[in-house]
């Protein structure tokens, strides 16, 4: 699994290690009581063993068991799940994300830049050249890049003008559907700071393997001092930065 670097990819982890314990131990229960029937109980002649029609401490106990064990992974998927999906009243950043073919658009509605165009801080990808094939050397290779402070509540409000895409960061632990006409929200607290890899999930066409974005994670006085940078080059500009 790849390192989380946010509270809610840590709960995934978690989660997922615990239900790998849980059925490690179901398996070995399993095994074991299997194993200890193959060796002890035998057959050792031919005469024929005594028939046991009923036990109801055993009946009651394979069928309780099983009930309990689901009760508990319920209770801690549906509490995992809800602190993943949860919505604060007051995020600390709000960044609305656009998939597009074949690239995105990240927009600071709370950063505005008056006499805009776009109006906030917008960074914008190229979307990827139908004329040419696909370069790893091409600096636009590695997408739009998307920072976020880290210790901070990030709220994200994805959206698409085309079809289907899927805003994927792998040290995120989760992805979530960028859907016309459906907008999603969800939630982070970064952990850590450093530079990531983000994808498109959702196969959305010829190319889509070159939908990625950087995500960089840095402290909050890099993150405003980002801003304070983007908003200038903006202005500057007249348009948005990519």
């Amino acid at each position: 699994m790849p390192i989380p670097v946010t509270r809610q990819a840590k709960a995934v982890l978690t989660l997922w290690q615990g239900s790998w314990i849980a059925a490690f131990a179901v398996g070995v229960l399993v095994w074991g009581l299997t194993i200890w029937a193959i060796i002890f109980h035998r057959k050792r002649s031919d005469e024929l063993p005594p028939q046991v029609r009923y036990n109801m401490p055993i009946e009651v106990l394979y069928t309780a068991l099983p009930f309990v064990v689901i009760a508990v992974l319920f209770y801690f998927t549906a509490r995992d799940e809800n602190f993943i999906n949860k919505l604060s009243s007051k995020p600390d950043v709000v960044v609305n994300v656009t998939g597009f073919q074949w690239s995105w658009r990240f927009d600071y509605p709370q950063y505005k830049v008056p006499g805009t165009a776009a109006g906030d801080v917008q960074i914008t990808g190229q979307p990827a050249n139908l004329d040419m094939p696909y370069n790893a050397n091409n600096p636009a290779a590695s997408g739009p890049q998307l920072v976020i402070p880290e210790g901070e509540t990030v709220r994200f409000n994805l959206a698409s003008t085309d079809v289907v895409h899927s805003f994927w960061v792998p040290q995120f632990l989760f992805h979530r559907d960028v859907i016309p006409g459906h907008p999603n929200h969800f939630e982070i607290t970064p952990t850590s700071t450093g530079t990531f890899t983000g994808r498109c999930a959702e196969f959305c066409g010829e190319y889509h393997a070159e939908m990625i974005f950087t995500l960089k994670v840095v402290s909050p006085q890099q993150f405003q001092q980002f801003i304070t940078a983007q908003q200038a080059a903006a202005q500057k500009s007249g348009g948005s930065a990519q």
